[in-house]
């Protein structure tokens, strides 16, 4: 954001434009090492996968550069056991259009859709919902009638379970739809919008639910407009809407977010708290034989990674914890790790 430097310092931390300061340090979102980390962390706490916010195939601001991060997420992924989907920010066709980069804007969805089903939708390791590949909008923000979208899909095979956000299935047509909650609040409390869309939205199709830790933007301090909400970002909240989208038996549970340090919904591990989101999920999802101290094992091969990244033979060490890691040997691991 504008009004942060990463490249400045202030005491031990890099600026950065999040209230809360990852235990990694900032980091580049493709770093081969910080996606191992990561996506251990993810296994280990008992997720099953990843949505990754998709930003299509258009050319222009960072969207190649995060198309690429989710290339290299993708490719590790295997390793792990774990599953993915997409979630479609249509507004960036939008927005392209508006910049004058695209010309026809259903044109350039068509063509980010074909791109899914030639490379993704047919991957073993994406996520299946009612036998079709999930696919998430977050809106849609640009095509919003069911008949573009009945178009739009009409030729693809597999055809995708197409999830818009809440409250805007109206604007989607598929044979397998359904919405997405995600984290709001206005005059009413958040808790209340949430248990609105449980009780309210039981026929149409998939529902997932949303679980987050908080909501606190940092778009006012780094010079962004106003920002939004606040809600208070901690394990209470974090319990709370867990607990109620699992009582709510949705199809799927969203957790709202792995790292969007800029809005604060991030339950990656931060130095404000730590393991703790990671560690309740262990807890609330039955993962049996592991705890903190396995997660911080993951944290030390990070930096183990970084701090030997010269050291081939170093380096083929760590892939090996990694490797007994992977399968939940942590003992081994362990005993790996710190046999340098």
């Amino acid at each position: 954001m504008n009004t942060q430097n990463p490249d400045d310092l202030l005491e031990d931390r890099q600026q950065i434009a999040a209230h809360h300061y990852p235990l990694t340090g900032p980091y580049a979102s493709g770093d081969p090492d910080l996606i191992e980390y990561q996506l251990l962390l993810m296994k280990l706490s008992g997720i099953d996968g990843v949505m990754i916010d998709w930003p299509g195939t258009t050319v222009l601001y960072d969207y190649p550069r995060n198309r690429a991060n989710a290339e290299a997420l993708i490719g590790q992924l295997g390793r792990f056991g774990l599953k993915y989907a997409m979630v479609y920010e249509d507004q960036n066709v939008r927005i392209a259009f508006e910049r004058g980069v695209v010309t026809d804007p259903l044109a350039q969805v068509r063509k980010d859709l074909l791109f899914l089903q030639q490379n993704h939708f047919s991957d073993p390791q994406y996520f299946q919902v009612q036998g079709h590949p999930l696919l998430m909008v977050f809106g849609p923000q640009t095509v919003q009638k069911p008949s573009d979208w009945a178009d739009l899909l009409e030729n693809l095979n597999p055809q995708p379970c197409l999830v818009s956000l809440w409250y805007e299935v109206q604007e989607i047509s598929a044979d397998c739809r359904g919405e997405h909650a995600w984290v709001y609040q206005d005059a009413r409390p958040h808790l209340e919008h949430l248990k609105s869309f449980y009780a309210q939205r039981q026929n149409f199709g998939v529902k997932m639910g949303s679980a987050y830790p908080g909501f606190h933007d940092f778009y006012q301090e780094g010079g962004w407009g106003e920002g939004y909400f606040h809600i208070p970002v901690g394990l209470d909240t974090f319990r709370q809407t867990l607990d109620l989208a699992l009582r709510s038996k949705v199809d799927v549970v969203q957790l709202v977010t792995w790292n969007d340090h800029g809005e604060g919904t991030a339950i990656e591990p931060t130095r404000e708290f730590g393991f703790q989101f990671l560690t309740h999920l262990q807890e609330r999802l039955g993962v049996s034989g592991l705890g903190e101290q396995d997660l911080k094992l993951v944290l030390e091969l990070y930096q183990q990674r970084k701090k030997h990244a010269g050291s081939p033979e170093q380096q083929k060490r760590l892939d090996q914890v990694s490797g007994w890691m992977s399968v939940l040997k942590m003992n081994e691991a362990a005993a790996l790790l710190r046999a340098q």
